[in-house]
């Protein structure tokens, strides 16, 4: 294998970044510091790790237009949009120091006269961050900050196609004055991301990506006993019941689709539309699909740019090409937006109508601008497609009635249930996907409860 990760952009599938493999000799002396590290981090009070931690996104935000402008350089992004993905995490990571606290609190069992009873969170050691390019600051702060803030030292491998956000952390962290050791980043091959995940000084590996990239993480776990966060593919489905407000529901799922050219892990891949709004729906849908402009992501008015590489935009062809070959009807001439062209990243917007679940675009996550719409008769038939999938990361319902949206969310097999919105993360709730989107959580005190471990303190009074 190459001694050297290499950055292909999007943008004209040049390299864009290089950087070495780090060596079996790098890679020990790195889980050692962690280990020796977090020691003296885990006895540090909480208010103390929050004031580190606080300063250390303050300096990365001071530089946050930089930052946008690198994810659009490594994986394609339109530059107009970038910016939000500073917005978000800010938010998360100021949500998440602000309850470290009270998550991080002693839980005290009252009432047995002649004892003192509590339960004390501990962090677990050592976490191990696998973090990919999608979102790449988003997806890696949910486990960065509150791994650091419950008392873990944390190793990050970032995705090869955004090195650079690993080493913007590790600046941020340390100018800030993290102690060193406390955060390191290291470039890995896979074979070394299993090495390390199977270290003995590793207690906990958080990894978004794909279902097979989980199923290679719980095996090269196999002879340990540690925790694993999950969170793999998605499917997520959307229903528009027929009192939904239907221009809102339009506008937000179109954006729930294509935003980021679809490559979002709770992006709304399949949407079931009440036959009383179908029509409507359908129509407005692909009207306003069809004013997106695709192109170089470096243009401020583009909003839909390349793929992350050309492979990924090739599978959505074919997912499209093998609907309309078993009868869907797609409802946008790819030959309307000019800077598509098979054979690159760059990807046009499509919408297919007379879809079933015997299509791979219906069944098999996309992670693309492409959307498959069904026309349904009852909350019951919505229901039974929505949940007819082996994933299950987030479902959003499109209704004026709260009360049945809850009683709809209560029968689906999901994580996340929204309603009137979709695609987006509250820092207050726990993120979770069931079945082939993975196990575990991030965000909220759910997450602090990942990130620890239960001991108990039963003290008698002589």
């Amino acid at each position: 294998m190459a001694a050297t990760q290499k950055t292909i952009t999007p943008i004209d599938n040049s390299v864009y970044v290089e950087r070495p493999y780090a060596t079996p000799a790098e890679i020990a002396a790195t889980l050692k510091a962690a280990a020796e590290a977090q020691q003296q981090w885990k006895v540090t009070p909480v208010a103390e790790r929050a004031k580190i931690l606080s300063k250390a996104i303050d300096i990365f935000l001071s530089h946050k237009d930089a930052h946008a402008e690198q994810i659009t350089r490594q994986m394609g992004r339109p530059i107009a949009q970038s910016p939000g993905e500073m917005r978000g995490f800010e938010e998360r990571a100021r949500y998440m120091i602000q309850i470290a606290g009270e998550a991080l609190a002693d839980i005290e069992a009252k009432d047995k006269a002649g004892f003192v009873r509590f339960i004390r969170r501990e962090p677990l050691g050592v976490v191990f961050i696998v973090a990919p390019w999608n979102y790449p600051y988003l997806t890696s702060v949910n486990g960065v900050v509150p791994a650091l803030m419950a008392g873990n030292a944390v190793v990050l491998k970032h995705s090869a196609q955004t090195p650079i956000c690993a080493e913007d952390y590790q600046q941020a962290f340390d100018a800030a004055g993290l102690p060193k050791g406390l955060f390191q980043h290291l470039v890995l091959t896979h074979d070394d991301t299993a090495k390390v995940i199977a270290a003995p000084e590793v207690a906990y590996c958080n990894f978004t990506g794909s279902v097979a990239g989980g199923h290679a993480v719980q095996q090269a776990a196999l002879g340990k006993f540690i925790g694993l966060g999950l969170e793999l593919g998605g499917k997520d489905p959307a229903y528009v019941r027929a009192d939904a407000n239907l221009d809102h529901a339009i506008e937000n799922l179109v954006d729930g689709a294509m935003f980021n050219s679809g490559q979002c892990c709770c992006a709304i891949e399949r949407i079931y539309v009440h036959e009383k709004l179908f029509d409507k729906f359908v129509e407005g849908f692909a009207d306003l699909t069809k004013k997106y402009k695709l192109g170089n992501p470096l243009d401020p008015s583009t909003n839909l740019g390349p793929m992350v590489r050309t492979s990924a935009a090739e599978f959505v062809r074919g997912q499209i090409a093998d609907a309309v070959k078993h009868g869907a009807k797609p409802l946008i001439d790819p030959k309307s937006f000019a800077a598509d062209k098979p054979g690159t990243p760059y990807l046009a917007p499509q919408v297919l109508v007379n879809v079933d679940h015997s299509m791979g675009v219906m069944s098999e996550e996309s992670f693309g601008p492409v959307i498959g719409i069904m026309k349904v008769k009852s909350d019951d038939e919505a229901i039974r497609l929505m949940n007819d999938s082996k994933y299950g990361l987030t479902a959003a319902l499109w209704t004026s009635d709260e009360k049945e949206a809850e009683k709809i969310g209560d029968r689906l097999e999901t994580g996340t249930i929204y309603m009137n919105r979709c695609d987006y993360l509250d820092p207050a709730l726990a993120w979770v996907g069931v079945k082939d989107s993975g196990r575990g959580a991030t965000l909220s005190r759910v997450g602090y409860e990942m990130l620890t471990r239960p001991k108990s303190f039963h003290l008698r009074k002589i």
